[in-house]
């Protein structure tokens, strides 16, 4: 019963990495200019952003070479021990929740391998105040840490 749950959670896991990945192509096929933002909605814009930092951008003026094998290294040590809580769990939503969160960091590992940094493109906005932007990945992750607080409310644990 707990393994049925694990390969629930490894589907969403492979579902929110896959999704991500044709994304951010699609995105870099069409939005090769740094510049350019293709109006989608009042409140939507595609752009290109490269986040050689963390959430929000956080350090990504650090300047060091190393930084992106460092934010490799430690999101590796996340996805063994959510990995283990995924394997472990009872739980079919801890277990999709687990698998977005996963699956979200595994699509940002994959971007700062091949680019060195991450590919964030939606850009939401209200008149001139612009949100940070994100990506699938990005939005997986925060969708899945609220599943976690969602369910751990619920269920009281």
């Amino acid at each position: 019963m707990i393994q049925r749950r694990a390969v629930i959670g490894s589907y969403a896991l492979a579902f929110i990495g896959l999704v991500d990945q044709i994304s951010k192509w699609l995105v870099l096929e069409h939005l090769d200019d740094v510049q350019r933002t293709i109006k989608v909605t009042p409140f939507l814009n595609l752009v290109l952003v490269w986040n050689k930092g963390v959430t929000f951008g956080f350090m990504s003026h650090s300047g060091q070479a190393y930084m992106p094998y460092i934010l490799i290294g430690v999101a590796a040590i996340i996805l063994f021990l959510l990995g283990r809580w995924l394997w472990k769990t009872g739980s079919t939503p801890v277990a999709l929740a687990l698998g977005a969160i996963m699956g979200g960091a595994v699509g940002n590992v994959i971007d700062r391998f091949r680019y060195g940094a991450v590919v964030d493109f939606l850009d939401f906005y209200y008149h001139s105040y612009h949100w940070y932007a994100f990506n699938v990945a990005d939005a997986a992750i925060v969708t899945g840490v609220a599943l976690l607080l969602i369910d751990g409310m619920v269920r009281g644990k």
